[in-house]
C-alpha cells in the first residue's frame, strides 16, 4: 500500500482560506480585485460593499475615485470575465475624507 505525498503547507492554507471566504459577490470581487484593476491601482481602491449588482469601491482620494469612475467600463468587463456575467453591473466610486479636513472647526 503506497501513501500519498503530503501537501505543502502553503497549499493547505490557501485551500482553507478559500473555504472560509464568504460566498458573496463582494467576497468574490475582493478575491479577484487586483486582477481586475491591476497592481498599480489596487492599493488605492478597495471594494467595500455590493448591493443589487452595484459595487461600491472606496478610494484613498477623490482623484483615484474619479480615475476609477472613468475606467469603470473596462473594469466591469474584466470583472465579468473573472466572475461570470451579471454579478457586477455598475461601480459606485467614493473617496474617504482626509483626516485633517474632519478636524477643522465647523
Amino acid at each position: 500500500m503506497s501513501r500519498r505525498a503530503p501537501r505543502s503547507a502553503g497549499m493547505a492554507i490557501r485551500e482553507l482560506a478559500e473555504s472560509l471566504a464568504p460566498a458573496t459577490t463582494l467576497g468574490a470581487v475582493q478575491r479577484v480585485w487586483e486582477q481586475a484593476v491591476g497592481a498599480g491601482f489596487a492599493p488605492h481602491a478597495r471594494p467595500t460593499a455590493e448591493a443589487g449588482g452595484t459595487l461600491t469601491v472606496t478610494c484613498s482620494s477623490a482623484v483615484w475615485a474619479q480615475e476609477l469612475d472613468l475606467m469603470s467600463q473596462p473594469v466591469l468587463a474584466r470583472l465579468e470575465e473573472l466572475l461570470g456575467p451579471g454579478r457586477v453591473r455598475a461601480l459606485r466610486c467614493q473617496s474617504v475624507p482626509a483626516r485633517s479636513w474632519s478636524r477643522l472647526p465647523q
